[in-house]
């Protein structure tokens, strides 16, 4: 007969999940639990955290007055695809943090749309994951600014760059930045969801953004800034005051994932099985652990 040690060892563990029967990174909250502001709190750190990274190091590597900013400037294919880096890096760096282990760690507005459309977030998760991802965003560019109230240069190097604001070429159509930024979320989604798809590349998900944009910033930054994040672009705009063709952020993206995530279901990619809404920290089966470790009750 078994006893209460088998039994736990297959349930969940209280201790390690609030409500350990809801499972809204699975697409399956619980009926009494429709809504999840610990979730979207965590996201919203999150998102401040890759912008208060990928701004700063790109203000830093893109200011003419900085000193990297100044070795760099004779080499500009390189200067913007380290930009793509190190951006991308800020996403990993939230995806990894506790924020992302709870979470799951999108840091934007598109990864939150091809998981509701994956079927493994509810639509009501994704309007709260939008909201946060946005206010973290603004938090995070705020962030950035008031750092220039300390440290002037940082202010000077800041406004001269506009915040590192995703802005479309002024040298060609409209048009041609709108289809680029649906080119590059469309093969960013596609790269998150194989490999947050496929076991034995599961691991690599949260790395993917960082070289992904590195060889992408070439090409793409000079045409529309290579945002593919809604978030990403309200924060340097809202400081900035740089709003030249921001619906293209607001529409292009999501375009993108609408394309990506109909090829993945038309199985162009082959055979897909997500099974979290989560860019790291996979296994939790679409629960959400505690922020802080959490001790077991009745254990020293």
């Amino acid at each position: 007969m078994a006893g209460p040690a088998s039994v736990s060892s297959t349930a969940p563990d209280p201790a390690c999940y609030p409500q350990p029967h809801d499972r809204p990174l699975a697409g399956a909250p619980h009926p009494d639990r429709l809504v999840h502001p610990r979730l979207y709190a965590c996201e919203c750190a999150g998102t401040a955290l890759l912008m208060v990274f990928g701004l700063s190091t790109n203000i830093l590597l893109g200011a003419a007055g900085s000193p990297v900013g100044r070795l760099l400037a004779a080499h500009p294919a390189l200067q913007v695809a380290l930009q793509g880096l190190f951006f991308g890096l800020g996403g990993t760096l939230a995806a990894l943090s506790p924020f992302g282990r709870v979470s799951g760690g999108h840091v934007s507005p598109s990864v939150t749309l091809a998981f509701t459309l994956m079927g493994r977030l509810a639509w009501r998760d994704m309007l709260g994951y939008i909201a946060a991802q946005l206010a973290g965003a603004v938090l995070g560019t705020g962030l950035v600014a008031l750092a220039g109230l300390i440290w002037p240069r940082w202010a000077a190097w800041s406004h001269a760059t506009h915040f590192s604001a995703t802005l479309p070429s002024a040298w060609v159509p409209l048009g041609w930045a709108f289809t680029g930024e649906i080119c590059t979320t469309a093969l960013l989604i596609g790269s998150l969801l194989f490999m947050g798809g496929t076991a034995r590349l599961r691991w690599v998900t949260p790395l993917v953004a960082g070289p992904l944009f590195f060889m992408l910033n070439p090409f793409e930054a000079w045409l529309s800034g290579d945002s593919t994040n809604l978030a990403r672009s309200l924060g340097p705009a809202l400081f900035s005051g740089q709003w030249r063709g921001f619906w293209i952020y607001g529409l292009a993206p999501f375009a993108g994932v609408a394309l990506m995530v109909g090829l993945v279901r038309l199985g162009i990619l082959g055979a897909i099985e997500l099974h979290e809404a989560r860019v790291a920290h996979f296994g939790h089966h679409g629960r959400a652990p505690y922020l802080l470790p959490w001790r077991r009750p009745g254990r020293g």
